[in-house]
């Protein structure tokens, strides 16, 4: 019996109805700072950046994923016993112990197995090669992908100096966001391949430190820090092989595909992005302005986005570009 395919049977998002300004974080960092107000409008001149979503003050990662992963059960019709495994695969997470795909199951009423796949925003894209392996591998046949994201949480409010708040820029753009996929085993072949590369000597461009080994404890690590010109130039370090070499091995061009999906830091860096490896603009659903950085929610958002607006039909190819703190970037094509 040949070994089985898997396709993406579905996709839904849940993004917070409350949506913070560029402005009301300025007005936010000005109250807690002592001797500093931040320049009006710096964050969207320099990333494009309107304003981003904020979950409620008692909502966890854990209930943006089950909201995503509800949503996308009753879309697809999906009874919660037909999950035979659950991923949850975000950047941010509940508590260190236990993994969060417990507390995420516990809320969908899941009694399948559940395990954490981590890679910054790399997450979900990891996560659905992980489903694609064991899918193929006849170990499950229905593997739900669940991703939570509370980066609001991790944002600094009292900045002493311009300095200190430059390097926190990027957590003023992050949102909060849910989003959940649905991946079954199939006939045809919908997940089509994927590639992975890294550098992981840069892996000190952007962290968030607090709760491990490093620093347990103390409230100066539990804020997002990007160093944004060590991030850009990681990147050019690392360069589009793995995207050209995936391409190559699955005799696949850009001009192949109806979107390209790119996880977006920046509106100023995806267009740098693009002209950078190719990629035609016209084909990225672009979300940054208005939804923010979405961490790894973003690429599940501008999937949804590129087939709500008829960008994207059944029988299309799709590209999941992913860019991630590690550093670590990947691609994965499939056919809706």
């Amino acid at each position: 019996m040949p070994a089985p395919h898997a396709r993406l049977a579905g996709v839904a998002v849940h993004l917070p109805e409350t949506l913070r300004t560029v402005a009301d974080t300025e007005s936010l960092v000005a109250a807690a700072s002592t001797g500093f107000r931040p320049p009006p409008g710096l964050v969207t001149r320099l990333t494009g950046v309107r304003q981003t979503h904020v979950m409620p003050d008692d909502w966890q990662a854990s209930d943006v994923a089950a909201a995503a992963a509800r949503k996308l059960l009753a879309d697809t019709g999906t009874d919660p016993g037909d999950i035979d495994l659950l991923l949850f695969a975000a950047a941010s997470q509940d508590m260190i112990e236990p993994a969060t795909s417990h507390m995420t199951a516990d809320r969908l009423g899941l009694r399948c197995p559940a395990f954490d796949v981590k890679n910054a925003c790399n997450s979900v894209l990891n996560a659905l090669e992980t489903a694609h392996a064991l899918i193929a591998q006849g170990r499950y046949r229905r593997i739900l992908i669940a991703c939570g994201e509370s980066p609001s949480r991790a944002v600094r409010w009292s900045v002493p100096d311009l300095r200190t708040y430059l390097t926190s820029i990027p957590g003023y753009t992050l949102s909060d966001a849910g989003a959940a996929l649905l991946v079954e085993a199939s006939a045809e072949p919908g997940i089509i391949g994927c590639g992975f590369a890294a550098d992981s000597a840069s892996w000190s461009v952007g962290t968030l430190p607090s709760g491990g080994s490093a620093h347990p404890r103390g409230e100066e690590h539990t804020y997002f820090r990007l160093d944004g010109v060590g991030l850009r130039r990681a990147f050019e370090r690392l360069g589009s092989q793995v995207l050209d070499d995936t391409l190559e091995r699955l005799g696949l061009g850009w001009h192949d595909m109806a979107a390209i999906c790119v996880h977006q830091v920046s509106e100023p860096y995806l267009e740098q992005l693009a002209d950078r490896f190719g990629l035609p603009l016209d084909k990225i659903p672009v979300t940054i302005t208005e939804h923010g950085n979405a961490a790894s929610a973003s690429l599940p958002l501008q999937l949804l986005r590129a087939r709500e607006s008829g960008r994207a039909a059944p029988g299309d190819l799709v590209a999941l570009v992913g860019l991630a703190g590690g550093i670590s970037m990947g691609m994965s094509v499939i056919r809706l």
